[in-house]
Order: structure tokens, then sequence, then C-alpha cells
């Protein structure tokens, strides 16, 4: 990447697997002009039970490959990695911007009546200084119930959103919340907004819930602005995608999650490091 980057360069997404794709339908709304390139690292999925070190060399030689791929700017489009490694990212990468998730927190308490919210994440969110801080910040006066949905994620991966395994996870996890009061539920996972609708049933009216990639695309825009990055053509943006996986499976998802018909190019993990493997 250049010193300058060009507007016409591509915004970055980068998520441990399909859930920043939630990001993307919301990055295409705000941003319906921009050429978008999405990574998502299938091969290392989950993240959640990823140590922080980790966690932060996945996320700097991803960055590392994304530079290679001219992008002007990187959403990390997964709540794990940007507890873990946002922070990091920015003090190696300086001249790069970078866009990272939170936890809604602030909204969510300021939108509860009951003063009671319950979070949704991964145990290395929960356990990270980001979430503690927002915490700490915006909903000192209310109070968190947080459930990690064990195996919520691998059933995203799969595409599989409304199965009686799906529905039984998030029952455990929604349910006592609900029961103790909680009147506002947050998505602290890229992967959970394609399971609002299922969680929405299983409310049944008694909880608002709270979908973070809106914010984060609006976030997006603005520095894009500031920057004079903003991608000045009138003509519809495009997109790609890359997995560190197999491209058949990030297909069959992206189809099911989104609609959407798309080939995806396919990476691979070398020493440490990134590489595109050519298509045939």
């Amino acid at each position: 990447m250049s010193a300058t980057p060009s507007p016409s360069q591509p915004i970055a997404l980068y998520d441990s697997g399909v859930g920043g794709l939630s990001v993307l339908r919301a990055a295409q709304t705000a941003l319906p002009h921009e050429r978008l390139l999405y990574f998502g690292d299938q091969a290392n999925v989950p993240y959640g039970s990823r140590s922080l070190e980790e966690l932060r060399a996945i996320a700097e030689a991803s960055a590392r490959f994304l530079l290679s791929q001219g992008a002007k700017l990187i959403v990390i489009a997964c709540n794990t990695a940007s507890a873990a490694a946002l922070k990091h990212l920015r003090a190696v990468f300086p001249d790069l911007p970078f866009v990272g998730m939170e936890p809604a927190v602030k909204p969510a308490a300021e939108q509860s009546h009951t003063r009671k919210v319950g979070v949704l994440a991964t145990p290395s969110t929960f356990h990270g200084e980001l979430y503690a801080s927002v915490v700490e910040r915006f909903a000192k006066d209310v109070e968190i119930f947080q459930s990690t949905c064990p195996g919520l994620v691998k059933q995203i991966e799969k595409a599989r959103l409304n199965t009686p395994k799906t529905r039984r996870i998030l029952e455990e996890a929604v349910l006592p919340m609900l029961d103790a009061g909680a009147d506002t539920l947050v998505m602290g996972c890229t992967h959970y907004p394609f399971v609002i609708p299922l969680i929405e049933k299983i409310a049944a009216g008694r909880a608002r819930v709270i979908d973070p990639s809106p914010a984060v695309a609006r976030q997006t825009a603005r520095i894009l602005a500031e920057r004079s990055l903003l991608n000045p053509s009138p003509e519809p943006g495009s997109l790609r995608f890359i997995t560190s996986a197999e491209p058949a499976a990030f297909e069959y998802a992206l189809s099911r999650l989104l609609g959407l018909s798309a080939q995806a190019e396919a990476a691979s993990w070398q020493g440490g490091e990134l590489e595109l493997i050519p298509r045939d």
C-alpha cells in the first residue's frame, strides 16, 4: 500500500469466518459505490477459544495480506479479533485506518427500560479490555447478563440458522436473560446477526435485539470521508471474497446467508503468512 492510497482501492473486511458478512451487508447499503474485499479466515475458525498471542499474530498477518491486495481501510469485522488485536494493529500499521467492532452496550443501556441487558458474545470478547471498558463507561447502572452461546458460531458457519440444535443453543442463552427481566439483547459477535430472526421468535416481543453492523458501516463511511477516500465513481461497487479454507464451503454459506452467488478465492497459511492461491 502506498503512503497515499487511492479512493478507488478496496475496503477490506476481515473475520474468522462468515460472520463478518453481516457487516459487509451493512457496508453495501451504506457505501454502494465502494469495492469491498472480504477475507474469511475459516482455516482458524472459531477464534473465541484462541489465546491473545495467537489472535494478534493471525490478525497482523491478515492485515499484511489485505494490504498486499490493495486495501485502503480494514474493517475488523470480528468482535473477538477486535478485542484482542485492534490496538495492536493500529500500533503496527499507524498509517492504515482500521475500524473495529465493540459490543453495542452503550445503545443497549440507553434503550433499556428495565436496566437489564443481555449480551451474546465469545469468551475472548468477554475477557477483553475493550468489553470491560465499554461496560465501565456506559453501563455502570445496568445489570448485564452474559452468554457465550457454545457451538453457535459453528452452526452459523455451516449456515444452519434455524435447526433444532441452533434453536436449543439460543433458548439456553436467551430465555434465562428474558426471565430475569432483560429487555434488550446485544449481538456481541458478527456471526450472531444471522440468527436475529430466530432470536426474535424466541423472545416473542419481550426484548429488542441490537445489531451493531449498521453503526460500523457508518463509522467506516465517516473515516473514509475524513481522509478523502470515498470512491467518487457513480458506478455500483464490487465484491471480492477470499477464504483460507475451502472456497466451495464459503460459497455455500454466502448463498445461504446473503443470497449471493459468487466465486470465492483461496488463500493458504504458509509459515505464519497468507498466500493467495492462483486460480486454475
